[in-house]
């Protein structure tokens, strides 16, 4: 398979805030990649700019071959891009239902009931919850929601940022479980910011290590288990 994200020489920040520098990525299709890094390091600047959330300075990102540097994110997103951000992206006083609904406003109403199906199917636990507000929600719960509503849309590219922050290890072990049902069962492209790192490492096939808005390594997220080196120096392996 190709690269279905290649970012070239890319340097982005938030106005004149410069955080990313020449920072060049290729993700390939069907895999899940790993950035990682210290705070601060630009994590998910990356996933803002690639999402059109950013200033973006000089550079290019392409997305299945087609050139969509700061193109709008309803844009992107319609091409199969879904972003799952840190903060809750979904409606605390609507039900699982509601939002599932908002997340696929775009399309017809019986088109829409399949996928609310389609979406329980995936993800059995929502059956429970469809009724209730996502405020009555555990955080892990929420994320769960927030993966079905990325889902609605059947992106080919779904990028998570901190998917499993502030969550207990139990139930973060069931997010990244999902989140690999996801790539292998439905083909979907995975880049994963992750704070768990060797959770993150374990479960990816590919790695990029940012430091201070600049890679400082990429390969097989095997090698860079292995290398003692930048593990105890930037990851705290």
């Amino acid at each position: 398979m190709g690269n279905i994200i290649e970012i070239e020489n890319l340097n982005a920040g938030y106005g004149k805030t410069h955080i990313l520098f020449d920072v060049s990525l290729n993700v390939e299709e069907g895999t899940i990649c790993a950035i990682l890094g210290p705070n601060g390091s630009g994590k998910s600047t990356v996933l803002k700019t690639i999402f059109g959330l950013t200033s973006i300075y000089s550079g290019t990102i392409r997305f299945k071959g087609q050139d969509i540097t700061g193109m709008k994110p309803y844009k992107i997103a319609r091409l199969g891009i879904a972003y799952l951000p840190q903060v809750d992206s979904v409606y605390l006083n609507l039900s699982v239902k509601e939002n599932l609904m908002m997340a696929g406003y775009i399309l017809q109403k019986d088109e829409l009931e399949e996928r609310i199906k389609y979406v329980q199917e995936v993800f059995p636990v929502l059956k429970n919850y469809m009724e209730r507000k996502l405020i009555t929600l555990s955080g892990g719960e929420r994320q769960i929601v927030v993966m079905a509503m990325a889902l609605i849309r059947e992106p080919s590219l779904m990028m998570f940022d901190e998917p499993t922050a502030h969550l207990a290890p139990k139930i973060a072990n069931q997010i990244f479980e999902k989140i690999k049902e996801l790539n292998k069962n439905f083909n979907i492209t995975i880049i994963l910011v992750e704070q768990n790192v060797k959770k993150a490492l374990e479960e990816s096939d590919m790695a990029y290590l940012l430091v201070s808005g600049r890679i400082n390594y990429y390969g097989s997220s095997k090698d860079l288990i292995a290398n003692e080196q930048l593990g105890k120096l930037f990851l705290g392996l």
